[in-house]
């Protein structure tokens, strides 16, 4: 084979080439693209999903110290209920 044979073949491999390397990378962008936007997405959801933990959290919390503190009144309340109960039967035996 000549060299100018040899030239014009490896030139028309290399359009043959190109266009499909072209196409991969143009298929492999968007995909990457495609990827960098569900992977972000992601990241959205995971910092709303800290954000919802953190504020439940904090709404335990409250409720927490709202039921201890119901539960100390609820005490004092039985108690004093117990207290007249008690003056009550001593008052009626005192009769």
């Amino acid at each position: 084979m000549c060299r100018h044979s040899v030239t014009i073949a490896s030139r028309r491999r290399r359009d043959y080439i190109h266009p499909m390397a072209d196409n991969i990378n143009s298929t492999f962008e968007h995909e990457l693209k495609r990827l960098e936007k569900r992977v972000d997405a992601l990241v959205r959801v995971c910092d709303q999903l800290q954000d919802e933990n953190r504020s439940l959290k904090q709404r335990q919390d409250v409720l927490t110290s709202e039921r201890a503190t119901l539960l100390q009144k609820n005490e004092q309340v039985r108690a004093r209920v117990e207290a007249m109960i008690g003056r009550l039967k001593a008052m009626e035996q005192g009769s």
